[in-house]
């Protein structure tokens, strides 16, 4: 993995801000709405010759794969159709190669003096798209779907597996024919008769990996188009009154919005990320192109229908911008057969007999260690008997192990990430990361306080600091958390539980429901210490309460996913003056200081959950009965398979992306938020994959004759409502991305 703020992100940077500034200036995409302008294509792609571009994806200092997905993207944003994806091809095919065709073709290339247009021909995974019959220097048959083959000089294609053809366009036996598809002009149908053709011979395996190539290129230029359509239809909402207020106030807006960012982002991430490991020759480039490919193609096309919904009537218009974006990220995403061909490559490398399932993720020499080393002890400390009891416990007796918390704390790694001056390691967020992973592997219990113990850091006095942190670093003492009330669930400015000073104490009334930790030592409790504030939110205060206090009164309940929470009755409890977390009144900032500095990785929790179920499942699936036969076998099985494989890709994407942000500060609220909202709900999409993969005995539940693996998949559906409401619902989230990640109004 290229590690994020490297070289590599200046430069396409520099690039990215470079070819925006040039199209702005260069380029009018009214020029394609009448029709084909082969001479408006032909006199942008000269200029942007000009700009160096053509010899993007060839020699590794004129530019890879990730600088010429960062100018696709740019050219989808702009509405150019210039054959910057054809030229990219041509390098990547033409570049090892040492014939005198393929190395003057790519001379003329880079000098301006031929233009390619690139088709893959036969091996086209869409039937529709021609065939070819050559030998001896001749070429019959036609090709459909070619790139703006009008503004170019030759036609290089595909003939099988180890042979490319070089065609002079305007030769002897060529007919070009302009199509018009998804409304758009800019593809032709090339129909060869008895053409003169030029081979190319290319290495094994060369022409099999352009395909992915060239699909990853298509994702992101069809990314920069819906991201484009987006960001206007962002700044429409903005701007346009309904009912007397913008109508990005509106929820439903909102929330459509913020789906559209959560999806976008996805596949950015992703494209670049494959595009990176391609450019350092890593080994799982292909894995994570057809993740890429497969994401994009729902996630831009949803969210390009979803845009024109926002825009109402206005985007019907054809001379509005938004329809040409629509278009492109329509064509890009259904070219080369779609998404079927990246799932049948994932599902192959996921499912079939040698595979070695997810790959596991690079997370630098610090991060690599640590995931050894944690490996390590659990095998030492929770293997054998010690897991196999806790295991035949009932779930609801599996949420917390104090033996094992007791003795995780002497390794120090509850305080992974905490600064050294509090006694923790100050390992960064990798190594957090590597930790979370390595312990959902070994299905180690929960352990720590990290949101209280955060606030604790953030807020908390020195004589607190020693007091409450040292417990929690060694295991010994766990915090629930008292936010949630019967007329405040999400919306917590609206909490009642009071806190009236008498004395040297705080007299504590009021209740609080669905608190998951209510066996913990002490309480995190929200109250409000002053009724009158305007706005509300402004007279609440943090403490902590101690949980054998008396006046506690605590009625545990089972929650559907057969774990517990509780009522908890708080009448007349007091608690010393010292308690009180942070000023009085400054509650609100203790409160959201410390969930804002959590929520960066819930996601990547959540994720990381996910993921290892995801390796449970998979190789259920690939196990054979008797009779040899495996769902892995089942076509439907292996397409949602991919599907999910994908989704697991995004979300461990944004989870990096996250522990990236906060290595340099803090992860922004509403990409925590991002990682979040989409994870928790991947948790539960995966869920019911999972059942309808497995049929009914994996609705069986623990301890039931026949359960699949202790009923794992099915309470793992139940389990994941909680994430997608814990820590603030995904409304919620959705809300804060929207607002604060598009500037919508509040």
């Amino acid at each position: 993995m290229v590690v994020a703020g490297s070289a590599d992100d200046d430069i396409g940077d520099m690039l990215r801000e470079s070819l925006r500034g040039f199209l702005g200036e260069q380029w009018n995409a009214n020029c394609i709405r009448l029709g084909p302008a082969p001479q408006d294509i032909a006199g942008i792609w000269t200029k942007l010759v000009g700009q160096g571009v053509a010899t993007l994806g060839g020699k590794p200092d004129a530019g890879g794969l990730r600088e010429a997905v960062v100018a696709l993207a740019e050219l989808g944003r702009a509405a150019c159709p210039a054959p910057l994806w054809s030229a990219v091809l041509a390098n990547l095919a033409l570049s090892t190669s040492p014939s005198k065709v393929a190395v003057d073709l790519l001379q003329a290339l880079h000098a301006g003096s031929a233009c390619v247009a690139f088709s893959f021909g036969t091996l086209d995974p869409d039937p529709a798209a021609g065939t070819l019959r050559a030998s001896d220097g001749r070429v019959d048959g036609l090709v459909r779907f070619v790139e703006t083959a009008g503004s170019c000089t030759h036609l290089l294609v595909a003939i099988d597996r180890s042979r490319l053809g070089l065609v002079a366009l305007d030769g002897a036996g060529v007919e070009m024919v302009p199509t018009r598809a998804m409304g758009a002009w800019g593809l032709y149908e090339v129909r060869l008769n008895t053409a003169a053709m030029s081979f190319i011979a290319l290495d094994d395996g060369v022409i099999d990996d352009l395909l992915p190539k060239g699909k990853l290129m298509l994702a992101a230029r069809a990314h920069g188009a819906a991201r484009r359509a987006f960001e206007l239809v962002a700044d429409y909402a903005r701007e346009r009154h309904q009912f007397g207020q913008p109508i990005g106030r509106f929820q439903a807006i909102q929330h459509k919005l913020a789906n559209g960012l959560i999806a976008l982002e996805g596949v950015r991430l992703m494209v670049d990320h494959a595009a990176k490991l391609h450019d350092v020759d890593d080994r799982d480039w292909r894995h994570f192109a057809s993740c890429a490919i497969t994401f994009a193609s729902d996630a831009l096309r949803r969210t390009s229908l979803e845009t024109q919904h926002a825009f109402g009537a206005i985007g019907y218009a054809d001379e509005h911008e938004a329809p040409l974006h629509f278009k492109r990220v329509h064509l890009d995403m259904m070219a080369l057969g779609g998404a079927s061909h990246a799932k049948r490559s994932l599902a192959s490398s996921l499912l079939d007999a040698d595979s070695s399932g997810l790959p596991e993720y690079d997370l630098g020499p610090a991060g690599n260690a640590l995931r050894e080393q944690v490996r390590g002890w659990l095998e030492q400390n929770w293997s054998g008997e010690r897991k196999a009891a806790f295991e035949r416990r009932p779930f609801s007796r599996r949420e917390f192990d104090a033996g094992f918390a007791r003795d995780i704390g002497e390794t120090g790694w509850i305080g992974l990430g905490w600064p050294e001056k509090f006694g923790g390691q100050g390992r960064s967020p990798r190594e957090q990361i590597a930790f979370m992973e390595t312990m959902e592997r070994g299905e180690a219990p929960r352990i720590g306080a990290a949101i209280q113990a955060n606030a604790l850091m953030m807020f908390g006095t020195p004589e607190q600091q020693r007091n409450y942190l040292p417990d929690i670093l060694q295991g010994e003492a766990m915090h629930g958390m008292g936010y949630s009330e019967p007329q405040a669930g999400s919306d917590l400015a609206a909490l009642r539980t009071s806190a009236v000073r008498d004395g040297d104490h705080w007299v504590i009334n009021g209740q609080k429901i669905w608190t998951t930790t209510w066996w913990g030592k002490y309480m995190f409790l929200a109250a409000r210490t002053d009724k009158d504030a305007k706005p509300p939110h402004a007279g609440i205060s943090m403490f902590i309460v101690p949980m054998d206090a008396e006046g506690i009164t605590v009625r545990p309940a089972t929650t559907m996913y057969d774990g517990s929470f509780a009522n908890i009755f708080y009448d007349n409890v007091r608690i010393p003056l010292e308690n009180i977390v942070g000023e009085v009144n400054g509650g609100w900032k203790v409160l959201t200081g410390a969930l804002a500095f959590e929520r960066g990785l819930v996601g990547g929790g959540i994720v990381l959950k996910v993921a290892h179920a995801f390796e449970q499942l998979r190789r259920l699936v690939m196990t054979r009965d008797d009779t040899g036969r495996a769902l892995a076998d089942d076509p439907i099985v292996r397409d949602r398979m991919a599907t999910l494989a994908a989704e697991i890709e995004v979300g461990r994407q944004l989870m990096m992306h996250c522990a990236d942000l906060a290595a340099d500060g803090m992860t922004p609220p509403e990409y925590g938020a991002i990682s979040k909202v989409f994870s928790g709900e991947l948790m539960e999409r995966f869920g019911e994959a999972a059942l309808d993969i497995l049929g009914m005995r994996a609705a069986l539940s623990e301890q039931m004759p026949g359960a699949i693996d202790n009923g794992r998949f099915e309470q793992n559906l139940r389990h994941s409502l909680m994430w997608v409401i814990s820590i603030g619902t995904n409304e919620i989230q959705r809300s804060l991305i929207a607002q604060r990640g598009l500037g919508l109004p509040r």
